[in-house]
């Protein structure tokens, strides 16, 4: 069995629950795994936090909740400094470049992805979670390219062409090089 466990956490308006959604989507619909998803977030009407966790299995999955996760995405410095202590050494660890300071980790391998940066040079900063569900998807791969691409096109008709052009720049960020 292969059980894959995602967290992805950062600020309300930052489409993160969004993009919990989309995987979910992705792996589930097109690529016909299980897929579970949690959500939580702040009490805050303004400035909270939000968090999106997966579960990905190629079985049925019998605990849904994500106890260490072995993929964390982190779009704020609280989100990093709240989740990252509980990933395992080889982790994939992805986060907002402009936003989170990763200097005290010296044991993960981590990826700063300058995710806003691209939604701004695009003209919309609400795709700076699809830029990085573009790398995530190439650098993980828990879910094909395909399918990431057909949830996001199949929720989101109308911006098809900004999320694609989202998307691929996060892909082309990506080393490719974890499993």
């Amino acid at each position: 069995m292969i059980r894959r466990e995602i967290r992805l956490q950062g600020l309300g308006g930052q489409g993160i629950i969004t993009a919990g959604h989309l995987i979910g989507e992705a792996v589930s619909l097109h690529d016909r795994k299980e897929a579970v998803m949690t959500e939580d977030y702040s009490p805050y009407i303004t400035g909270g936090w939000s968090r999106a966790d997966i579960v990905i299995s190629d079985e049925k999955i019998d605990y849904p909740l994500v106890s260490r996760p072995d993929i964390l995405v982190a779009m704020s410095q609280d989100g990093f400094d709240d989740n990252w202590e509980a990933t395992a050494p080889d982790s994939t660890v992805i986060v907002e470049a402009g936003l989170v300071n990763t200097n005290a980790v010296k044991d993960r391998k981590i990826f700063a992805v300058p995710a806003l940066s691209i939604a701004e040079e695009l003209g919309k900063k609400v795709v700076a979670n699809i830029v990085v569900l573009g790398f995530l998807t190439a650098t993980s791969r828990v879910a094909s390219r395909e399918a990431m691409e057909a949830a996001i096109v199949t929720r989101y008709p109308k911006a098809a062409e900004l999320n694609r052009q989202a998307f691929d720049r996060g892909y082309a960020l990506s080393p490719k090089e974890a499993p």
